[in-house]
């Protein structure tokens, strides 16, 4: 933000910068798409983005950090919209509303499929536990520029692993019933999960009330058959 009030744009460097980062990013997805859990290495991935490894080493510290990134984007998205929010609503209502503000079920396809790539490689599971703990970080940043410097520290961390603990059951829970597939269905129904999960923590896990069949829904096969 400038003094004028005014957003500050990146200067051509820095946007060439977040250029490279994102490339590299992509590459690591890439890869691990074609060649699957523990079958490449940095060097694949420096190729496949068309950089040197030591590239590749000015902006990421490991493999795992090129693939965390993955769901890092989705997640700092997601901030940027909480950021945008009025400063006096809620912080889990803003939460909710950022989320429903990524209105494009694709917003979610990257993490989604770095999930179902590395759910059961134990190696790579540390890709998803880096980006969730850079999101419990921004999370406590962002809540602590809301309520101001005095805001109690033992509330931020609890509020901020809570919300994590919501998004990782809202991905476990999707994936369950949705497996590999990423369909734009498939994609509706994970972003879905992850705004029904910050409304349960907002609602203090007050019980959804059972699902009950609607009065237009289709009847079972065998009583159409009956009525035929």
């Amino acid at each position: 933000m400038t003094p004028s009030g005014t957003i500050a744009l990146p200067s051509r460097r820095e946007q060439n910068k977040l250029a490279t980062r994102q490339a590299i990013a992509d590459a690591a997805l890439a890869v691990l798409r074609s060649k699957g859990a523990g079958n490449f290495t940095v060097e694949d991935i420096a190729e496949e983005a068309g950089v040197s490894r030591r590239t590749f080493f000015n902006y990421f510290p490991s493999l795992e950090a090129a693939l965390a990134s993955v769901t890092e984007g989705f997640l700092d998205h997601a901030l940027e919209q909480f950021r945008l929010r009025p400063s006096d609503e809620p912080i889990l209502d803003s939460a909710r509303a950022a989320l429903m503000a990524l209105a494009d079920p694709m917003t979610v396809s990257p993490m989604a499929e770095l999930f179902s790539l590395t759910h059961d490689n134990r190696a790579l599971v540390r890709s998803e536990l880096e980006a969730w703990d850079h999101c419990t970080t921004q999370i406590i940043d962002a809540a602590r520029r809301r309520l101001g410097p005095d805001v109690n520290e033992l509330y931020l961390r609890a509020l901020a692993g809570s919300i994590i603990s919501c998004g990782k059951a809202a991905m476990s829970v999707w994936f369950e019933q949705h497996g590999p597939d990423l369909s734009a269905e498939s994609l509706a129904s994970l972003r879905q999960h992850l705004i029904d999960a910050i409304g349960l923590l907002g609602s203090g896990f007050t019980a959804p009330a059972p699902q009950t069949p609607s009065a237009h829904s289709p009847q079972p096969a065998a009583d159409s058959q009956h009525s035929a």
